[in-house]
C-alpha cells in the first residue's frame, strides 16, 4: 500500500499558521509606524531657550532681588534725611563717593540694602563753607538706635545699630562689605579724625554695623 503523501499535511500546517505570521507582520508594521511618528513628533518640538526668561541683574552677588532700589537713607538720632546716589570702584581699588556733602553712596556692585548680605553707604564727613556734612555725626549713633531705607516703591526697610568701629585706612575692609551669616546688614562709612593736609585725607574712617529689624 502506497502511504499518503506528507505535501498536503505541510500545506494544511502552513495555512494554519498564516493568520499568525500575519498578526505578527501586522503588529511589526504598526510597531514601527508609531515609533516614526512619535520620533518625528519630537523631532518638530523645539526645545526650550533655557536663557530666553532668565532674570538679568547689574548685581553679580544677588541671585535673588527681594527689595526695590535705594533712594533715602533716613536716621533720626542725627537727623539724616538723604539722597542716596550709587558708586562703584574708583581706580585705585577703593569705594567711588558722591561729590554732594549732602548725599550718601551705595555701593552698587554690592548687596542691595535689605537683601541678605551686607550692604555699604558711605558718606562725607567734616565741614564745607560752615555747613556740615550728612556723615558729620556719624558717630554719636550708639547701639540699638534706628535708622531707614526708603526703596524706589516707597517701602521703609528698618536697621538697628550693632556696633561703631573704627579703621585705619590702610586696615583690611573685608568684613565691611561680606558677611556670611545669611543675614541682611546695612554698614555705614564715613572719615574721622584729624585731616592730613598732604595726603588730603583723615586720620581713620568711622563703621557703624546695622542690621536689619525682622518684621
Amino acid at each position: 500500500m502506497l502511504s499518503k503523501p506528507a505535501g498536503p499535511k505541510v500545506s494544511q500546517t502552513l495555512l494554519k499558521l498564516v493568520p499568525f505570521i500575519l498578526g505578527v507582520i501586522v503588529f511589526t508594521v504598526a510597531g514601527i509606524l508609531f515609533f516614526l511618528v512619535l520620533s518625528n513628533s519630537f523631532k518638530q518640538t523645539p526645545a526650550p531657550n533655557p536663557t530666553a526668561s532668565a532674570p538679568t541683574s547689574t548685581h553679580s552677588t544677588q541671585a535673588i532681588i527681594k527689595v526695590g532700589l535705594p533712594v533715602r537713607l533716613v536716621i533720626p538720632g542725627i537727623n539724616v534725611d538723604a539722597h542716596i546716589g550709587y558708586a562703584g570702584t574708583a581706580p585705585d581699588g577703593t569705594m567711588e563717593i558722591t561729590k554732594s556733602q549732602d548725599d550718601v553712596a551705595w555701593y552698587e556692585p554690592g548687596t542691595r540694602p535689605g537683601n541678605v548680605g551686607s550692604a555699604v553707604i558711605a558718606g562725607h564727613y567734616g565741614s564745607l563753607n560752615g555747613k556740615y556734612s550728612v556723615f558729620s555725626y556719624l558717630s554719636k549713633l550708639n547701639k540699638g538706635d534706628t535708622l531707614s531705607i526708603k526703596d524706589h516703591n516707597g517701602k521703609l526697610i528698618n536697621f538697628i545699630v550693632r556696633e561703631s568701629r573704627t579703621y585705619d585706612p590702610a586696615a583690611n575692609a573685608t568684613d565691611i562689605f561680606n558677611s556670611t551669616d545669611g543675614k541682611s546688614h546695612l554698614n555705614l562709612i564715613t572719615c574721622e579724625g584729624s585731616w592730613n593736609q598732604a595726603k588730603e585725607s583723615y586720620s581713620y574712617r568711622r563703621v557703624v554695623f546695622t542690621d536689619k529689624v525682622a518684621k
